[in-house]
Parts: structure tokens; sequence; C-alpha cells
């Protein structure tokens, strides 16, 4: 969707209201009970909403963000208005070089086109590998996910443990919809991806982001040659 189509009505203001009250105190428990926890920013719309209720509570959360080398520059650009509107240094990881080298030398520049196996492999080079590092002696992460964003979402739980990186799971907004999210932001007046203004709804690297059309599923801009059932990076999959 475009935010600037949004009409807040006096029912969405009450439910918006409601779901930060919970996400808030869901946040509180996680930064008191769950320490070291940390926030994983994709600087996706949810993303900011988690950005703007960590940051403005002073909540003891770390916040980082991935960069896989290939971000849109509005992303970038988002990067530098976070810092300045909260005065907050992002912490980012990056994707170690030889790895890109050698995929890149054996794969072309966008060998991920090819199939899903030689996307997978990119993502799990780009994002995957940074992110063990950045949860390494963490107890708890926190995502922006939400349900209703894709058919691989659908059970979404609000907590769950992650096997595969070895620690608990939270998506506190994960029963939010669309609107809510929107909502949130433009009544907080918190910094977004330019690019949403341009129905990006989800926004990953550029070269496997494009716009939507009216109707079209939040994901379906994300690697839109692949099965929709295919459509997750290896960031959120569980085992």
């Amino acid at each position: 969707m475009n935010p600037n189509l949004l009409y807040i009505t006096p029912e969405l203001t009450a439910s918006v209201a409601t779901r930060t009250a919970s996400a808030k105190a869901l946040l509180g428990e996680i930064a008191t009970n769950w320490s070291p926890a940390t926030f994983a920013n994709s600087l996706g719309a949810e993303d900011m909403v988690l950005t703007d209720l960590i940051l403005k509570s002073r909540l003891s959360i770390s916040i980082f963000s991935l960069d896989t080398g290939r971000l849109p520059a509005e992303t970038y650009e988002l990067m530098a208005a976070v810092e300045k509107h909260y005065g907050h240094k992002l912490t980012v990881f990056f994707p170690r070089a030889d790895d890109i080298e050698l995929y890149v030398r054996n794969q072309g520049i966008n060998g991920f086109y090819e199939s899903v196996t030689l996307r997978k492999a990119c993502c799990a080079i780009r994002k995957v590998e940074p992110l063990k590092r950045a949860l390494a002696g963490k107890r708890a992460w926190i995502t922006g996910m939400r349900a209703e964003q894709a058919a691989t979402r659908g059970n979404l739980a609000i907590r769950e443990y992650d096997e595969g990186n070895g620690l608990e799971k939270f998506n506190p907004l994960a029963e939010w919809s669309e609107n809510e999210v929107w909502a949130y932001l433009l009544q907080h007046k918190a910094p977004y991806n330019a690019l949403h203004n341009n129905f990006f709804p989800s926004i990953g690297c550029a070269p496997c982001t494009r716009a939507i059309s009216p109707g079209e599923e939040v994901r379906s801009g994300r690697w839109w040659w692949e099965e929709p059932h295919l459509k997750e990076c290896g960031l959120h999959v569980k085992g």
C-alpha cells in the first residue's frame, strides 16, 4: 500500500493504541527477563515501529541491521535518517567479503536469478551468516514479522523457540494488520523507507524487490519469480 492513501479512522486509532500497549509491555518484559536481547531491524515499516518503541522507551534491547551490500539507495538513506531522528548509532553487520567474492566468481553477479538453490545460497552468505554473528551471546531476538505478510508466515507466533540459533524469538507485531503498522508510523511521525510511497510494501535487496499492484500479497514483490511457499531467505526458517 501507499501510506499516503491511508485513512485513519477512530476505530483504527483505537486498535493501534491497544496493539501498542501490548507491544510495549512485551518489549519491557523481554528487556527485563531475557537480557541480553537484540532486535533485528530490517528497516521495513514494521521494523520502524519497533525501533520507535524501543528507542523512545529507552529499553535495554540492542538493535542491529544487516547490510547485504545490495540494498536500495533509499534503505541507506533511511539508515542515516534513523540515526539523525533518534540520535542513535546503528550497529550494522556485513557479509564476509571472501564468501561474496567466491559466490560471484562462480555464479556471476546476479546468479541468484538462475535457481532457488542459488538464490538461497546468496541469502545464506549475505544474511544468514551475518545474522549468526549478530545473535552470538544473546538470549533472545526480536523481529518485525507479521502473520498476514505471506503464506510462509500464516502460523506465526508472538513467541517461539528458535532451534537453529538456540535462543528465544519474539514477534511482537505478529497479530498487527498492515493498516495498524502504518497508522502507528504516521501518528508518531517515525521515519520510514521512501520506497513505501511507491508501492513497495516489503523491501529487501534491490535486485530481489519490486513494486506490487493493488490486490497483490504484501510480499509478492520479493523474489517475484519464485513460488510463494519458497519466499524466505533463511533468517526465519525453523529447525
